[in-house]
């Protein structure tokens, strides 16, 4: 029998909360004819997400980079052009940095009803975003056998995104506060190791049997197969306010299915012992993965074939010099490479913090500061919908540029 080879054709969701213009506070009121004029636009890619003041939209499936940069960008501005008619607008951030999780309310809809009901006090504090990438691998065996092979680079991936430094107004000291809340939930973290789809199918079989899960889409780790599309879905992202910065980290874990498919043996991996094998520790992993939740890009991670902590930045060198040939052949070099500029100006997380230390050093006090940290987000997400912004503004402009790391 004919094994069907990977198309790694892919797709790209993002998550973006709704602030007030004139507070930058989470929106109290969404009007019913905003998402109406969104979905008009965008179509069925658009929706309405867990929270009232969150959004999603998704990429059609895509098999170059041109047409999903094409097609968030587009969605993007709709959001923002048509959000800023009633003083809203949209951010990217994994975390907004002064909002009362307290005071918000999620979406009236019969899953968000369900998911409200069981998570009960954990649930609402889920006032988090984030990206997800999907990678296309029709082969059910396929599909486990790289999904194996990413787990030790999820950390990494994650340390590039880390956009949630804030939470119900304070500085958490960690770069990606979002972890720590999704750590809350059921069925979330690094996946196991499976020896094969039969043995996935076994374990999620036993959830689904004891009645605690309907079907796949309730497993929520940082990396699935999807339960409804022939992909490999990775989520442990936090979602980015620079376009081109999410476009790298779709583009590298796509390039990385594609080197691991044609690497059975996960030969020069990075980050792991000998990938796809149960030889990679999850202890490690997960320290690694705590260590991007908490530094971000700042500390390093654990280099497994070495025995050391290795600064992010030679990581990431490392990791474009694996993934090179993929790069080359899925044309999207000019996204990889992107992430070495990530590198050199920093996260999300680090522009957030760098611009609050700044202005409070000014002798701005704290609730201003974080107000400007959500002007920046704004204008990050759809700078190009600024003067749309700028208009909506009652009080007028005091947004502050982004500042290099």
């Amino acid at each position: 029998m004919t094994v069907k080879q990977p198309s790694f054709s892919f797709g790209i969701e993002e998550e973006y909360f709704l602030v007030d213009l004139e507070t930058r506070d989470l929106a109290a009121h969404v009007p019913t004819a905003l998402f109406a004029a969104c979905r008009r636009q965008i179509g069925t890619r658009f929706s309405q997400e867990y929270m009232h003041a969150q959004v999603e939209v998704a990429t059609p499936v895509c098999t170059d980079m041109h047409q999903a940069r094409q097609s968030l960008f587009e969605s993007r501005q709709a959001i923002a052009c048509e959000a800023a008619k009633y003083g809203l607008a949209p951010i990217a951030a994994s975390t907004h940095p002064f909002a009362r999780w307290s005071q918000q309310a999620h979406a009236d809809a019969a899953r968000y009803r369900s998911i409200a009901d069981e998570f009960q006090g954990v649930g609402r504090r889920m006032i988090i975003n984030g990206l997800h990438v999907h990678v296309g691998i029709a082969s059910n065996a396929e599909r486990v056998r790289v999904m194996n092979g990413v787990r030790p680079i999820l950390p990494l991936l994650l340390a590039l995104s880390t956009s949630s430094p804030f939470w119900d107004g304070e500085p958490t000291g960690l770069k990606s506060y979002r972890t720590a809340i999704n750590n809350a939930t059921p069925r979330t973290g690094i996946p196991q190791y499976f020896e094969d789809w039969r043995d996935y199918q076994r374990s999620i079989g036993l959830l689904r049997a004891a009645g605690v899960i309907e079907d796949g889409s309730k497993i929520w780790w940082d990396l699935r197969p999807s339960a409804k599309f022939p992909t490999l879905e990775m989520r442990i992202t936090d979602a980015c306010p620079l376009l081109e910065d999410g476009l790298c980290l779709a583009a590298l874990f796509r390039c990385y299915c594609r080197f691991l498919s044609r690497n059975p043996d996960g030969r020069a991996a990075l980050l792991a012992g000998q990938t796809g094998t149960a030889s990679d520790p999850v202890v490690v992993i997960n320290e690694n993965r705590w260590r991007a939740q908490r530094y971000g890009i700042d500390k390093g991670l654990i280099d497994l074939p070495h025995g050391n902590v290795v600064p992010v930045g030679e990581l990431v060198d490392d990791f474009l010099d694996l993934i090179e040939e993929d790069a080359i052949e899925l044309d999207c070099v000019r996204e990889t490479e992107h992430a070495r500029i990530m590198i050199e100006r920093g996260t999300s997380a680090d522009r957030q913090l760098a611009l609050y230390r700044r202005l409070r050093e000014q002798g701005q006090t704290s609730m201003k500061a974080l107000r400007k940290v959500v002007d920046m987000l704004v204008d990050e997400t759809a700078a190009k919908a600024a003067a749309h912004r700028k208009r909506s503004l009652r009080h007028g402009s005091d947004a502050v540029p982004a500042v290099s790391h």
